[in-house]
């Protein structure tokens, strides 16, 4: 390849994103100065917290300029190098973003190692959704056995490891998926006791037959119409880590519920526990995930499912139908080849 290629910010999206939001432009392949490293991407990972990205507001992290490279993390190679920590061939994780070719200085450069799985699982199910899974569930969720865990976006790379960490723990799952090809993955090939299809229109009533005992951990993944399904049916002291809200995220304006109110006094009566997180919240628990999920994905006790595109120019198109839950599992971009 003598050129390299990125997709920029061309315009920030009002409501969901369109192609004309995107922009793929070629660079000349940089050459890595002293101390730095060129690093060639192998695997591209799509999120939905990119959507947020795209906006020019406040949040927890900067937005993306117009004109800048799209956020996100990828797998990628040592294609030179000028830094001793680092050699060519090496497999490392950096956030990058959505381009072929990029230089480091080493700074926030993380190796992984192929023994743990495919270098793809180190931004999937060994990496920042399994880990968001891992630590939202464990340390907010705290599932006790016998208890019943409900949880959003059950096929997507974070709620298929709630659910199956969350059987692990003696817990009684409940997974909400958009389709019926989804939820029969859910339940017949990740061991849920029971997946259902919030497209359906006696949706509510379905969780409910679903959930006798109520809900004492729902992991939030969407909001919208699904959060309000499962709101009536928390029990005392139930627990909501809010991990993502996927529903709202091409929202143009803020749209509070009529029964807000109502949702508050709830929350006070029944002593719930509401809290949103980030994966970087728990960065000292990172051994322990690795250490406890790649254990859990050899013994076959965690299944994941990879959902992958080819390209980068891919990524755009993506990415669009991730928001819409076109994605069937973590969501790929094969960028490049694993070795050249």
């Amino acid at each position: 390849m003598s050129q390299a290629k990125r997709i920029v910010l061309a315009a920030r999206p009002t409501g969901e994103p369109k192609p004309s939001d995107f922009r793929l432009e070629e660079f000349a392949i940089p050459a890595p100065g002293a101390g730095e490293v060129l690093l060639r991407t192998i695997w591209l990972s799509l999120d939905p917290y990119m959507r947020g990205r795209m906006n020019d507001g406040p949040s927890y992290a900067a937005p993306v300029p117009v004109g800048g490279v799209m956020e996100g993390e990828a797998v990628s190679e040592v294609a030179a190098s000028n830094n001793p920590d680092f050699a060519v061939g090496d497999i490392v994780r950096i956030r990058s973003g959505w381009q072929t070719h990029a230089i480091s200085n080493g700074k926030g450069l993380m190796k992984v190692d192929p023994k743990l799985g495919p270098i793809s699982t180190s931004i999937g199910v060994l990496g920042m959704p399994g880990m968001t899974a891992y630590t939202g569930l464990l340390d907010i969720g705290k599932p006790q056995a016998g208890e019943t865990v409900v949880v959003a976006g059950a096929s997507g790379a974070v709620g298929s490891a709630v659910g199956q960490i969350a059987k692990i723990k003696g817990a009684r799952v409940v997974g909400i998926a958009g389709g019926k090809d989804k939820c029969g993955y859910v339940k017949n090939e990740l061991g849920f006791d029971e997946c259902l299809d919030h497209r359906e229109t006696d949706f509510p009533a379905k969780l409910k037959f679903a959930c006798p005992k109520g809900i004492d951990v729902y992991f939030e993944n969407v909001g919208g119409a699904v959060f309000e399904a499962v709101f009536p049916l928390l029990n005392a002291f139930a627990r909501v880590p809010v991990c993502g809200l996927i529903a709202h995220y091409n929202d143009s304006e803020a749209r509070p519920p009529k029964w807000a109110a109502a949702m508050m006094f709830a929350i006070l009566t029944k002593r719930l526990t509401f809290r949103g997180f980030i994966v970087s919240d728990f960065a000292n628990r990172r051994d322990d995930f690795l250490r406890d999920m790649s254990g859990w994905v050899r013994d076959g006790k965690v299944k994941y499912k990879e959902f992958v595109t080819e390209g980068l120019e891919s990524a755009p198109g993506a990415f669009m139908g991730l928001l819409k839950g076109a994605n069937f599992g973590k969501q790929l971009v094969r960028v490049g080849p694993d070795k050249v």
